[in-house]
Parts: structure tokens; sequence; C-alpha cells
């Protein structure tokens, strides 16, 4: 099957147009680089500390020391949480540079040790 060159030019101008957004997201919308120091503020100013610990590893919230969650996964479950004692963080509220600022002060925590880590809970178990 022979395609004419105004075709073959149609074909090629409707890919660019489709392709076009896509590229434009990956290079314009990129997601924005999180500051540790605004997000540790934003952490408690926004009073995150009641629910998830100083050390995100407390609390009757989640223990975000844990999460999977990548920013985008972070941003979209603070704007629209699935439990009843998150607070919903709109953009208005929490804007994107903020939510990023959270979630890279939240990534500086470290897991626990293992309890076979700890020297001296090993003390006290070997004593019984």
């Amino acid at each position: 099957m022979k395609l004419s060159k105004w075709t073959l030019l149609l074909v090629t101008v409707m890919v660019t147009a489709a392709l076009l957004p896509v590229a434009a997201k990956s290079q314009g919308n990129a997601a924005p680089a999180g500051n540790v120091n605004n997000g540790k503020e934003l952490y408690l100013k926004y009073g995150c500390y009641a629910c998830h610990g100083y050390t995100a590893q407390t609390g009757n919230g989640a223990h975000l020391v844990s999460t999977k969650l990548n920013l985008q996964g972070f941003t979209n479950y603070i704007r629209n949480p699935r439990t009843n004692g998150m607070p919903t963080y709109t953009s208005k509220v929490v804007p994107d540079q903020q939510a990023a600022d959270l979630f890279a002060y939240i990534k500086t925590f470290k897991e626990p040790p293992a309890a076979k880590d700890i020297p001296l809970l090993n003390q006290i178990l070997n004593e019984k």
C-alpha cells in the first residue's frame, strides 16, 4: 500500500501533536525539589507530629518512616486521604512546593533498628 506524501505528512503532524503534551509535561512540570529544613518547619506547623510522632514512627497515625509512597503518591494522599482521622490538605492549604518539602523531611527519618540489634534489649531478654 502506497501512502501519498500528504497522507504521510498528516500522520506525522497528528503523531507529533499527540506527543507534545507528554513531552511538555515531562520537561515543564517536573516535581518540585523538596527542602528538608522547610519540611521540618511545616511538619511542626501543621501538627503532623501529633499523629505521626516526632520521628514519623510513633503515634496513632501511619508510620511515615516506612512509607513506600513517592512524592506524587504522598501529595495525592494528603489531598485526598483514605482515613477518617487524616485531615485533607488541599493545594490551597499545602501548595505542591510545601508538599515536596514535607516529603523531603519525612524521607530523612530512619527506620528503627531491629530488636536483635539493640544490645540492652538483648541483654534483658537473655537474663530471663
